[in-house]
């Protein structure tokens, strides 16, 4: 006789409510992103960044619950997005692998989504007025976590002993300049815009100055 076996529906309809939330909040993000690096934080308003999302007014107050709070979403996402290729790397990493894999991460986010990197770059120059607690409490621990982790490279002599600090602010700023000033790049090599040749041909660059700099060979595996 075989056994009867009551399944509770509950979760999959949980689960289809978070991801009907996630999906909604993404397309929000989005649409959010893109108005406020065209337009500034002044030239986006939730009506607008509504009819680009292409959801109620409502909704969008719904999830964030003022310009404010959206505004600091977006570029928190940025943000995370950003330090997501140095999240896993330990003291027994390979340094020319783990740089290299971060560099091209780098690279390419600044030339699929400039936007970001200029959005996030007006913010700082202002000051940082909505970030800067979050760069305080979540971006400024994460930072020094990576700090101990190049450093324990230079004191294993795997890596040149440099300054661990600036060694990071190079890497953003290099990569980051393929973003906030892609126009001009564009524009000197005659372009329209970034091909995946580029991507590639940018990131080699980059590596074999760092790396090179810091006594490493570009991994063979890249």
């Amino acid at each position: 006789m075989s056994q009867i076996v009551e399944i509770n529906s509950e979760p999959t309809k949980q689960n289809k409510k978070e991801l009907a939330r996630q999906k909604s909040q993404a397309l929000i993000l989005d649409a959010a992103e893109r108005l406020f690096s065209s337009s500034g934080y002044d030239g986006a308003s939730m009506n607008a960044i509504a009819n680009e999302a292409n959801v109620p007014k409502a909704n969008v107050l719904y999830y964030f619950k003022s310009k404010d709070n959206l505004y600091e979403a977006v570029l928190e996402r940025i943000l995370s997005n950003w330090n997501l290729g140095l999240i896993d790397i330990s003291v027994n990493d390979d340094p020319a692998v783990a740089l290299y894999k971060y560099i091209y991460l780098k690279v390419r986010l600044a030339c699929e989504q400039p936007m970001q990197s200029r959005l996030f770059a007006t913010e700082i120059i202002r000051g940082a007025p909505y970030l800067g607690d979050y760069i305080r409490n979540n971006t400024r621990p994460w930072f020094r976590k990576k700090i101990e982790v190049l450093q324990a490279w230079i004191d294993a002599n795997k890596i040149a002993p440099v300054d661990p600090t600036h060694l990071l602010f190079m890497i953003w700023s290099s990569t980051q300049y393929y973003a906030d000033y892609q126009t001009e790049i564009l524009i000197l090599q005659n372009k329209l815009e970034y091909e995946e040749s580029d991507i590639q041909a940018i990131t080699r660059s980059i590596a074999q100055l760092i790396l090179g700099g810091l006594g490493l060979k570009l991994p063979e595996n890249r």
